[in-house]
């Protein structure tokens, strides 16, 4: 069979072109994160990214798609088609939107499918480095003379449901100034705009590093590594309150069984990477859990009543 100039020259091109093509139909994941850039949900996001394109052979697209407590982003996450290419990280707050939004985009235990429950860390109260509070009982004495505000990632965020609870223990006012998301009130408590915030160590502990932040009270249940000199709730007076951030990812309503455990176990070999796991367990002191689709609903169904009922019985209202 004889070869003609014109017919080699044709598939030399269409070998050319084959490359081209698969590199304009590449896998794409967009990886929601329902708030805005700074925070510590952004930042795990972000330290995550380029082992889940290694482990999915992808690109993954982050977006920051903020608003109503992350009901916005929840929604959009919630209306994805459910094959693999849509996930949606999120924080303790999640479970809070139903008691929060009295006509909330979506129905977060149903419309939504628990992947992977990351990790733990807890709460902690922090002030700008020019304010004088040193300990909670600086906070409370001043507050009994004077304003005291402090700002969280957003109103029902369990950040700042734990501080009306413990305003309630001490019984003195504290005046909530709610950001959209960590990043906005972190600067703001640096600037010293606002007198206190309360945020997961995670978020704050950089800044805390940086000399920028002081941390008075910690609301785990031991000290941590890094912060040995914060006290706990206990050690400061509050002998049964804790209240722990969470971290974990979600799918659209009806991703098969199939692709959920492949998504869980991408998810799982990233975060054992010695780069992600030790910058978690150290620069945003998570303690890692990876826990599956299963035990991760049980778990999301009882913070969904448990912070709900918090929720509720302070008659706090959402965005």
């Amino acid at each position: 069979m004889r070869i003609t100039r014109r017919l080699a020259t044709a598939g030399l091109l269409s070998s050319l072109a084959a490359p081209a093509v698969l590199a304009q139909t590449k896998r794409v994941v967009t990886l929601i994160v329902p708030f805005p850039p700074g925070g510590s949900v952004d930042a795990l996001a972000r330290l995550m990214q380029e082992g889940l394109q290694e482990r999915l052979n992808a690109s993954v697209i982050i977006e920051n798609k903020s608003g109503a407590n992350g009901s916005i982003g929840a929604a959009q996450a919630a209306r994805a088609a459910p094959d693999g290419n849509t996930l949606m990280v999120t924080f303790d707050s999640h479970s809070t939107i139903p008691a929060l939004i009295e006509k909330p985009p979506l129905n977060i235990e149903t419309d939504l499918v628990p992947v992977m429950l990351v990790g733990k860390a807890p709460y902690i109260v922090a002030t700008s480095t020019k304010k004088p509070y040193r300990t909670f009982a600086d906070v409370i004495e001043a507050a009994k003379k004077a304003s005291v505000s402090y700002g969280t990632s957003g109103p029902g965020s369990s950040g700042h449901l734990a501080m009306v609870m413990l305003g309630r223990k001490a019984n003195v006012p504290l005046d909530h100034v709610p950001y959209k998301g960590a990043g906005p009130a972190i600067t703001d408590a640096i600037g010293g705009h606002v007198d206190l915030i309360c945020a997961s160590v995670a978020a704050l502990l950089p800044q805390i590093a940086a000399g920028n932040l002081r941390c008075i009270m910690q609301m785990g249940p031991q000290r941590l590594k890094d912060l040995p000199d914060a006290p706990t709730t206990a050690e400061s007076g509050f002998s049964d309150f804790l209240a722990e951030a969470w971290w974990g990812f979600f799918a659209p309503k009806g991703t098969p069984d199939p692709i959920v455990k492949d998504t869980y176990d991408a998810l799982r070999d990233v975060l054992m990477m010695p780069a992600v796991s030790q910058r978690l367990q150290t620069t945003q002191q998570m303690s890692l859990l990876m826990q599956g689709p299963a035990e991760f609903k049980t778990f999301f169904a009882n913070e969904v009543v448990a912070w709900g009922k918090v929720v509720k019985e302070n008659n706090i209202k959402g965005e």
